[in-house]
């Protein structure tokens, strides 16, 4: 299936998790001078196929070709082929600030968030501290640079790395400094710290102190699916890696409710993105037993969740209802979203022109604390409390039929179904 333009019949509709197609030589431009020999390139093989070279090797992870159709998704063919280059597969809107903003426009959208392409490629190949931050601030000026003259509709968010923390904690403030709203790092660790523990601690109190929110967006990871439990045969591989992926930002969402992350920064701010919603309720009702059944006194996960979280999901998720109208808590709000035609790269499993929408806690991650309203921040607009429309019921939205969030006058958006 082909691109196709959707207009948004709401006014105030934002794109909380768009993606771009970083140029090709970002990093050869970008970076400080003593790595460039070491950037991140798009390199060509005897037989005429790209491949990602990552500190001067080609790419494991990303095959041969595939660059191509980073920008193709929903093409009827999708396989590589000399002849489809990366920077000749660009779609409109996918790599000029510009398109973008007049693609918004015929969609309808007011902002759009903005993430990497490439960027969520590297990382499981690099364990090298020095060089990851590079690469990150490389992106992070790019990204900021990419926005700066759209009058805000596009929103730069930094992209940081937890092989260096203090050093993400530094590129943080630099890269809010210069225009970023929020920050993202990857769902796994080359040094098996996982997310929440106290390690990470300085990022954790930058984001606090900057009033800025961080997700967790899959990515390329160095796990294969049940890795060291069982060998997957090759056919069915593919899906085991999708809920694989999903399994691993699920233990690093767990920690930081486990480790009493989210009550050491009560002001943090944490999402978690393109791993769908409809288990969110399921994982914090459990994690609540848990703690009920073995006596341990401490917050429970629904009520820091609900607190401080925000959580992205699919129209196509069928269990989305149960979602929104669970038991013990209040209803999750349902934002519309579309990802851009760039989108992320084949192995998420989206295609472009597909209807999305986030789904976040009633207040967390809209920097609802600080009335800033001109000030967005990780998803949503801060300073203005976004509230759900009671009567606005979510049933079992399809790809192309969604939750979109209304008009947002003052405080309150509501929720309408269609």
């Amino acid at each position: 299936m082909a691109y196709e333009i959707k207009h948004f019949p709401y006014p105030g509709t934002i794109d909380a998790d768009g993606h771009i197609l970083e140029p090709p030589d970002l990093w050869e431009n970008y970076l400080e001078e003593k790595h460039r020999p070491r950037a991140l390139r798009i390199q060509v093989d005897d037989e005429g196929y790209e491949y990602l070279e990552i500190d001067q090797r080609p790419s494991a992870r990303s095959k041969r070709g595939s660059l191509g159709l980073l920008g193709a998704m929903g093409a009827e063919d999708m396989r590589p082929a000399p002849d489809r280059r990366y920077a000749d597969n660009m779609p409109f809107g996918s790599s000029d600030p510009n398109e973008r903003v007049e693609l918004m426009d015929q969609e309808n959208l007011e902002f759009c968030l903005l993430y990497p392409t490439i960027g969520l490629l590297w990382e499981a190949e690099l364990e090298d501290p020095e060089l990851s931050l590079a690469y990150c601030r490389a992106y992070n000026r790019w990204i900021a640079d990419f926005c700066r003259d759209s009058a805000g509709r596009l929103v730069p968010i930094a992209q940081l790395t937890l092989l260096d923390v203090e050093g993400s904690a530094t590129e943080l403030e630099r890269a809010v400094n210069d225009g970023c709203k929020g920050a993202w790092v990857n769902p796994f660790n080359h040094r098996r710290v996982i997310h929440g523990a106290a390690e990470h601690d300085p990022l954790f109190a930058k984001c606090s102190d900057l009033d800025v929110p961080l997700a967790i967006h899959p990515t390329f990871t160095p796990h294969a699916a049940a890795a060291g439990i069982f060998d997957w045969p090759r056919e069915g591989r593919a899906w085991g890696e999708a809920i694989w992926l999903r399994s691993i930002v699920q233990q690093a969402l767990i920690s930081f409710f486990s480790l009493g992350t989210l009550e050491r920064f009560p002001d943090l701010r944490l999402g978690v993105l393109e791993a769908g919603s409809g288990w969110i309720g399921a994982l914090l009702d459990r994690l609540d037993a848990y703690s009920t059944s073995m006596n341990v006194n401490r917050a429970s996960a629904t009520d820091l969740f609900r607190r401080q979280c925000f959580i992205s999901g699919d129209p196509d998720e069928t269990d989305g209802s149960a979602t929104h109208h669970r038991p013990c808590g209040r209803p999750l709000l349902h934002v519309g979203e579309r990802l851009s035609a760039s989108g992320p790269p084949p192995h998420l499993g989206r295609r472009p022109g597909e209807l999305r929408h986030a789904a976040v806690s009633e207040s967390a991650g809209l920097g609802a604390r600080r009335e800033r309203p001109a000030d967005l921040q990780a998803g949503l607009i801060a300073g203005k409390f976004l509230q759900a429309c009671p009567t606005g019921v979510l049933g079992s939205p399809s790809t192309d039929q969604g939750v979109l969030v209304g008009a947002i006058e003052g405080r309150r958006a509501d929720v309408v179904a269609h």
